[in-house]
């Protein structure tokens, strides 16, 4: 098991605040992707180069051979 502490991000990435500590750990793992289908995490695809992804694409794409 690894331990990731957050990042503070530079303002507000979100419309919803609560959101905003998915983007601070995967800035802070080096995420390249995040997987979910929250509308306000999608709409906030690309911040950093971050990846979002509905679950269903993400299976398509990277499960299923």
């Amino acid at each position: 098991m690894k331990v990731i502490l957050d990042t503070k991000l530079r303002g507000p990435v979100c419309e919803d605040p609560d959101d905003n500590k998915f983007f601070a750990c995967a800035v802070s793992s080096g995420a390249k992707r995040i997987v979910s289908g929250d509308k306000h995490l999608l709409k906030a695809a690309g911040y950093q180069e971050i990846e979002f992804l509905k679950p269903g694409p993400f299976v398509l794409r990277y499960l299923s051979h």
